[in-house]
Parts: C-alpha cells; sequence; structure tokens
C-alpha cells in the first residue's frame, strides 16, 4: 500500500533526523527549513509524527497485502 510506504520513509527521515540530533546535536530539518520553528520544519515535524503513529498500524496487521493478490 502507498500509504505505508510514504509512512515508513517519513518515520526513517524522522529516525535519521533524531540520530544526528542525538550524535551530533544537529537538527536537519530546523537548518534546511529556517529554524525548529519555522512553519515549515512545524509541518515536516508533523508529518513525521503522523507518519510515525500510522506506522504503529504495520505491527497489528495479520496479513500482507501484496498476498491477497495472488
Amino acid at each position: 500500500m502507498i500509504m505505508d510506504k510514504i509512512a515508513l520513509v517519513l518515520a526513517i527521515i524522522g529516525g535519521l533526523n533524531w540520530g544526528s540530533i542525538g550524535i551530533f546535536g544537529f537538527d536537519v530539518v530546523a537548518f534546511l527549513f529556517g529554524g525548529a520553528n519555522s512553519a515549515i520544519s512545524r509541518v515536516i515535524y508533523t508529518l513525521v509524527g503522523l507518519a510515525a503513529i500510522w506506522c504503529i498500524s504495520l505491527l497489528f496487521r495479520e496479513k500482507d497485502p501484496v498476498e491477497d493478490r495472488t
């Protein structure tokens, strides 16, 4: 499902950003988009958070959608 892939990519981006904050003390999103409080950065943080919530649903799914097509 395309939504799963988009959510996973956004969650990975968020994880890498948090990794860079933890290891280097450097917030990539804030650097690229004008600070942590800029409107664009806040939208990106919100999208990453929503993607992480969506990815929680991946843990509780019983069947893979690809298996249903075969």
